[in-house]
């Protein structure tokens, strides 16, 4: 899985790359590849989630903090696709682009606290998790660039800073490893339809049809 998730990236970013030298691509083309990258990336958090949650204490569900303890939760981003088709072209990039960088440092934690994570599928979790981060790396590179394509609203980013706060003992590491990591599973999903409702845009499409 990691083998192909590498060699998808490859592909992606060679693609930016040329339309970065001579801007052959269409752009909705680009989004249409950016789109299929982030669905990817949410489909990896979803099964990251799931594996972590395969044996979580029951104890972690009682303490583990609220979604709108989210690093994230201060970023004033659209609630469902209708509104998100109200937000302007330049703005939903801007989002998109503002919710991956807060996401940079976090999976650094994340990815170094998997070694340790008290969990018989740690070195699956570690895996996953950086497989994590190569995808949001390149699906970050490649959105700084079609952000260049648009609006100069595109390239504006809202900086969202995270304090590491994953714990020390056995049940504080699982559920706060287990909350972040459903805090980037929600927000994946917001990027994937946040860039799904740009491809549709781009592409012309009826609103209904997005």
């Amino acid at each position: 899985m990691a083998h192909r998730g590498t060699n998808g990236s490859k592909l992606f970013m060679t693609v930016l790359c040329m339309v970065a030298v001579c801007g052959a691509i269409p752009i909705t083309d680009l989004l249409d590849r950016a789109s299929q990258h982030s669905d990817k990336l949410h489909s990896l958090s979803t099964i990251l989630t799931q594996e972590l949650d395969s044996h979580f204490p029951p104890i972690g569900r009682v303490i583990m903090p609220r979604p709108s303890m989210c690093h994230t939760s201060s970023l004033e981003t659209p609630t469902d696709k209708d509104q998100a088709l109200q937000v302007s072209e330049a703005n939903l990039m801007s989002l998109a682009r503002s919710l991956l960088q807060a996401w940079m440092d976090p999976l650094v934690v994340l990815s170094t606290s998997a070694h340790t994570l008290p969990h018989p599928s740690r070195n699956s979790i570690f895996n996953k998790v950086q497989e994590l981060q190569e995808h949001s790396k390149n699906l970050g590179d490649g959105l700084n660039i079609v952000s260049g394509k648009m609006d100069p609203m595109a390239q504006t980013i809202s900086y969202l800073p995270y304090s590491n706060n994953i714990g020390q003992d056995k049940i504080s590491k699982l559920t706060n490893f287990q909350f972040l990591l459903s805090c980037f599973r929600r927000d994946s999903h917001k990027i994937d339809s946040f860039l799904k409702v740009l491809r549709c845009r781009a592409a012309k499409m009826q609103p209904h049809l997005c």
